[in-house]
């Protein structure tokens, strides 16, 4: 290390300058020998499904992100996708440390790259089909031989609401056309704005939305309740590492700032969730499994 050498050598010949250029030798040859020491822990990176616009998602996750950032020491960074097929691609491939997705897609989660389960909202979830409130529609049935709106095919609200359409005796495709708009917000903006007679979309999504939007809206289907939003963490990180964000994110309920999120969220705070719940949704997992594939 002849860079360290030459350091050693000062003019003034001073026992103190000596003492502190041998000082600084041996430190430097500590960092040489123990890399880690320097190294900082990467930041984690928190994967949510792509449901709401990307600036609103920033805006409602931060301070929970924020929360895990003080409790774990650690760097949080919040990252989505475009649409639900690249946000299931990365997932496959495991780019998110921690994940928020809907309950069928942490099922292809955990069969496709191991995610485990660590809580889910407490409030459950409800795919509502919408009209405009002045419209005439009064039934699903009336919106025979028009379009719908969705945010996207493989959202678990949009399946739920086809699902009993179908019960009704309304079919995709054979009785309504349905048009793809990216996120619930921009479904129901399709129907504000005339391009669409309905939208399907999910309940949680529905009240972030701001109070004058659905004031205009009207309410013709709500499906039954389904098992909310999971927050899952990849198998790389270590038992202890998921318990710790397991416990951040209790705490972060527990805060002020974490109970004006579940209020306005309408989440209901956090419960306990694990693999068992996930098997209810299997066959609409293995539906969006099959979408996603053909889209491929």
């Amino acid at each position: 290390m002849p860079g360290l050498a030459n350091a050693t050598v000062q003019p003034t010949g001073s026992i103190v300058a000596r003492k502190g250029a041998a000082r600084l030798v041996l430190f430097l040859l500590l960092i040489a020998g123990h890399p880690a020491i320097s190294a900082p822990l990467p930041p984690l990176v928190f994967g949510i499904f792509p449901h709401l616009p990307a600036r609103q998602m920033v805006e409602a996750y931060r301070p929970l992100a924020s929360e895990l950032e003080k409790q774990l020491h650690r760097r949080v960074v919040i990252y989505s996708a475009r649409d639900y097929k690249t946000f299931a691609t990365r997932t496959r491939l495991g780019a998110y440390d921690i994940m928020l997705t809907a309950p069928h897609l942490a099922w292809l989660a955990r069969q496709e790259a191991g995610y485990r389960p660590l809580l889910k909202y407490a409030q459950p979830v409800h795919g509502l089909l919408v009209v405009r409130a002045d419209s005439s529609f009064d039934s699903a049935k009336a919106l025979r031989g028009h379009t719908i709106a969705t945010s996207d095919p493989v959202a678990l609200a949009v399946m739920a609401i086809q699902a009993e359409m179908s019960r009704q005796g309304i079919q995709t495709e054979a009785d309504y056309r349905t048009v793809e708009s990216g996120t619930h917000l921009n479904a129901v903006m399709q129907v504000l704005n005339g391009r669409a007679e309905g939208a399907m979309l999910g309940m949680h999504a529905y009240m972030l939305m701001p109070p004058d939007i659905r004031q205009q809206l009207r309410v013709l289907i709500e499906t039954p309740p389904l098992s909310s939003l999971m927050y899952l963490t990849h198998p790389r990180l270590r038992d202890a590492e998921a318990l710790s964000i397991r416990k951040a994110l209790l705490r972060f309920e527990a805060s002020s700032e974490g109970q004006a999120f579940m209020r306005h969220g309408g989440y209901g705070g956090f419960s306990s969730t694990d693999s068992s719940e996930l098997q209810a949704f299997r066959p609409y997992a293995l539906q969006a499994q099959k979408m996603l594939q053909n889209t491929r």
